[in-house]
């Protein structure tokens, strides 16, 4: 069939209109999710939103349009971490349980990013929904245990530094990372050190150079200080009404 002059033209029109895809809209979930691995990797020090926006292959500029400073994007951050932290307690349990299923999810949120201690560790991330929701569900579950506002506040402010604290002792946490061979090697010095001492002034570190310097098994660290932290809410806790 011929082309006419009436269809070339509209053909050729449409061919002009006919559009490339458009790119994907740069959502501000995805933003912090890209930051919080990028901070896990290197740091929140190194984190800046030039190298951000390189990352997700876009400018600085197409990241202000979510965050006007880089203490905003730690914000956003600090409620991302936060709101990892399973709050879904189980009604049936006692709270002591309860306690220890918060504590856990805790600390097995700050394990999975390295970033994290740092970011709960700033007071301004503190208050964001995410961390607020936990701490009320913390003094919530508390408060079943006959703790006033003011006990149940110092046992939840505990059991935050207590999560920090496992984790930031965490054995062989200083060495930063390491290879196999290279924490087994560092391992046998310490442990030869605290053996070579003078065992008439030092028997009990001597007998305990193996422990005191183990870096192999850090589920014990941690399934020991929670047990302690526990163990230790419930000895202060009020005895139930009516006992004598």
């Amino acid at each position: 069939m011929a082309c006419t002059a009436y269809s070339c033209q509209e053909m050729t029109a449409k061919q002009g209109t006919k559009s490339t895809p458009a790119t994907p809209k740069l959502s501000k979930a995805a933003v912090v999710d890209r930051a919080l691995a990028l901070g896990d990797a290197v740091g929140l020090e190194a984190l800046t939103i030039r190298r951000l926006a390189t990352e997700l292959g876009v400018t600085p500029m197409a990241l202000y349009w979510h965050f006007r400073s880089k203490e905003e994007l730690l914000a956003a951050l600090g409620d991302r971490v936060w709101a990892e932290i399973d709050i879904d307690v189980d009604p049936d349990a006692g709270w002591p349980d309860q306690l220890r299923g918060l504590l856990e999810s805790l600390v097995r949120m700050l394990r999975a990013h390295p970033c994290a201690s740092a970011l709960v560790l700033s007071g301004e991330k503190m208050h964001g929904e995410a961390s607020l929701v936990v701490t009320e569900t913390a003094l919530a579950v508390l408060a079943r245990g006959g703790f006033d506002p003011a006990r149940a506040s110092e046992a939840a402010r505990n059991a935050l530094w207590t999560a920090l604290s496992l984790v930031m002792s965490e054995p062989g946490y200083q060495l930063g990372p390491m290879g196999a061979a290279e924490r087994a090697e560092h391992q046998r010095q310490s442990q030869v050190r605290l053996a070579m001492l003078p065992p008439d002034r030092f028997p009990r570190l001597v007998a305990a150079a193996g422990p005191m310097t183990a870096c192999d098994n850090p589920e014990d660290h941690y399934r020991f200080g929670i047990d302690l932290f526990i163990a230790g809410v419930q000895a202060l806790a009020p005895p139930p009404a009516g006992a004598s």
